[in-house]
């Protein structure tokens, strides 16, 4: 059997630079990457998001989906951020997967690669509202069929759901790296997202990292937060 240590990635999710590097601050001994996505890097920007990740781990979690010309072109511009890890949709389908794969390995220096992760089905989003954009079959099934399509085209692992990491484990084995959002503590406020799980259900379930944004980033003491969360990924 395998012994997992499954990682915690702290959301810090806002707008302001002060208030990402306050944040980042506070919760870095107590996590093992921080994250910054598409709110931070569209009202700071992108020189902003190399400061706060200076001497952190950078989950650079930027969603890419478009043509995969562009999106390789974007992922080739993302070098100078040295991200530990970096997301695209595979919905954006084969072509465009492997053209971010390609750019990872053509941009980066050797042995500063991010790992690709492709994001599955979104954790906002469950069987109702899948069908409402054409998906017939359930969560799982998409996130199974889009699984299969990147990891074949250069993906490294995953973005999915709690809910799908028992089913991924067995049809794909320990081969992708599994990084679950929509985490929760248990009594948390759920928010927008609907498909979640606690820290330690995820960690049995099979993920190598999860995700906690305001449950963390909202705590009256975020560090105290972020340590009891991680303190819970290592228990027995």
């Amino acid at each position: 059997m395998t012994t997992r240590r499954t990682r915690l990635i702290a959301a810090l999710d806002t707008r302001d630079p002060a208030e990402a590097t306050r944040r980042a601050n506070a919760v870095s001994p107590h996590v093992d990457a921080i994250k910054l996505g598409l709110e931070f890097a569209y009202a700071a920007g992108f020189e902003a998001v190399a400061k706060v990740a200076e001497g952190r781990e950078l989950f650079l979690d930027l969603k890419l989906h478009d043509i995969p010309n562009t999106v390789g072109a974007a992922v080739g511009s993302l070098n100078r951020l040295s991200p530990a890890m970096l997301t695209i949709h595979a919905s954006g389908g084969s072509a465009m997967v492997a053209a971010a794969r390609q750019a990872c390995d053509d941009s980066f220096p050797e042995g500063k690669r991010p790992l690709l992760l492709a994001v599955t089905v979104l954790t906002s989003l469950d069987d109702a509202a899948l069908a409402e954009t054409g998906v017939p079959g359930g969560a799982r099934a998409q996130v199974l069929r889009l699984a299969e399509l990147a990891l074949r085209n250069g993906a490294d692992g995953l973005v999915c759901s709690a809910h799908e990491l028992t089913a991924l484990r067995k049809e794909f084995g320990e081969r992708p790296v599994l990084v679950t959002p929509g985490i929760r503590p248990r009594g948390a406020d759920a928010g927008d997202q609907k498909r979640i799980m606690t820290p330690t259900e995820a960690r049995q379930a099979g993920a190598d990292w999860i995700v906690v944004g305001r449950p963390i980033t909202k705590a009256a003491d975020p560090a105290a937060a972020a340590a009891a969360i991680a303190a819970e990924l290592v228990a027995p």
